[in-house]
């Protein structure tokens, strides 16, 4: 996959080249392309924001050299811009991504972007309903999210399947040595030994995260016979 970055910050962009996304990079598994769009101006000081039509506060990004920078790209593949009313990113929208061989996102700073940007984009996502300073960190967090979803790069093809909000659940408990750490054990049927009991003990723990801190996720997840024994067992217990 290569991935195409329109924004004033390139220099933000280091942690993309670190940890396993950075060895993914060298491995040749997914390329990173920033593009400076203030390289793409034409006024002998590099102006890429103007004050809005009609008034009011703040500066505007101009449409001018944002254009010119995506017309500089050979491909562009998908085209995404951060926006408030963009539909709300998540693990369904990161699952999609990662099947693209190219994407190219649009990074806003300031009051935001001269309408007519929003006519380059494909597709306009945010990240939630609040305010940043720029588009930088939002696209740094969807790329992560996208990116990691590529066979290879996480070296365990299991682990992106078995992760949260993979199939519409939080994801179980996890343990690992000592056994017991200040008294707190590792529960017993994880020593056990047996891989079936272990199952159902997850897949019930996963069930009970979502239904005590996101028991909104439920409401789109279609309960199985075994799952709606494991729920009704859940709240039993709860009620205790």
């Amino acid at each position: 996959m290569k991935i195409n970055i329109l924004t004033l910050f390139p220099d933000m962009f280091t942690p993309l080249k670190t940890s396993m996304l950075g060895r993914g990079l060298e491995d040749g598994k997914w390329e990173l392309n920033l593009v400076n769009f203030r390289k793409f101006t034409t006024d002998v000081h590099h102006h890429v924001d103007d004050s809005p039509y009609g008034g009011g506060a703040g500066m505007v990004l101009q449409v001018m050299p944002i254009k010119k920078a995506l017309d500089s790209l050979p491909s562009k593949g998908k085209v995404i811009i951060t926006a408030p009313q963009g539909a709300t990113f998540n693990q369904k929208k990161a699952q999609e991504w990662s099947k693209e061989k190219e994407l190219t996102f649009i990074c806003g700073h300031y009051e935001g972007f001269d309408q007519r940007v929003y006519d380059l984009a494909d597709e306009a996502v945010s990240i939630g309903d609040y305010v940043l300073t720029g588009g930088e960190l939002p696209t740094m967090s969807m790329i992560d999210a996208t990116v990691r979803l590529i066979p290879g790069i996480l070296g365990n093809t299991v682990s992106p399947v078995e992760e949260s909000f993979s199939h519409g659940l939080l994801e179980y408990p996890q343990y690992t040595r000592p056994e017991d750490f200040e008294g707190k054990k590792v529960p017993e049927i994880l020593t056990s030994g047996n891989h079936q009991k272990i199952d159902r003990w997850r897949h019930k723990e996963a069930l009970k995260a979502t239904y005590l801190y996101r028991p909104d996720m439920l409401k789109n997840y279609n309960l199985n016979t075994e799952e709606k024994k494991m729920l009704e067992e859940i709240k039993s217990e709860e009620d205790k």
